[in-house]
């Protein structure tokens, strides 16, 4: 079960501050944006003729980094107000999806940006488990860097996420210094 309430986390968020990043629960746009820049950086030079989930993709904002591809975008959320608003703003395929229990299709990427953020730990394992499984080339996603010691928040450190992959027949690709406590992983299919 998420440390707090995922719905009321969200739902609470959009009241409040409506349909942009601080809606998402983010600190502000800027953030949102520098952690969508890093996952498109990683996956940039495969994403013609690919498919793409965004897994908790919110108000499907990152399609804004992938439109000018050749790329199938499909979104994924479970709170519905989000799930209506990312289709009408992405006009794509966007559906009702808990990524830890629900059927998931075979994509060549999955991404997450701050899906994991409020999980516990299983969960986390889980959801990164899934959605590589569920990857034909990879699975990018990042998650607050630092030791696990908050009540709302699921903290990692790199060196944690790195061992669970070892698992994964992938190379990793670990980045840091973009913000502060946060990290990205692409778990790269060899």
């Amino acid at each position: 079960m998420p440390r707090i309430n995922n719905d009321k986390f969200y739902k609470n968020a959009l009241k409040k501050h409506g349909a942009n990043a601080k809606g998402l629960n983010w600190h502000d746009n800027y953030s949102q944006l520098i952690r969508f820049e890093v996952i498109f950086e990683m996956i940039k030079d495969e994403l013609d003729n690919s498919t793409l989930v965004d897994a908790g993709c919110g108000f499907g904002d990152f399609y804004d980094f992938v439109k000018d591809f050749d790329v199938k975008y499909i979104g994924y959320d479970i709170v519905e107000e989000n799930i209506k608003i990312a289709k009408e703003k992405t006009l794509q395929e966007i559906f009702h999806k808990d990524i830890l229990t629900d059927s998931l299709e075979i994509a060549d990427f999955y991404i997450a940006s701050g899906s994991m953020n409020i999980l516990s730990r299983f969960e986390t394992y889980l959801f990164i488990e899934r959605c590589f499984q569920h990857s034909k080339k990879g699975f990018v996603f990042n998650l607050p860097y630092g030791k696990d010691e908050s009540k709302n928040f699921n903290y990692f450190l790199p060196q944690e996420i790195k061992h669970f992959s070892k698992k994964f027949d992938c190379e990793i690709d670990l980045r840091t210094g973009y913000l502060p406590n946060d990290f990205t992983v692409f778990l790269k299919r060899i």
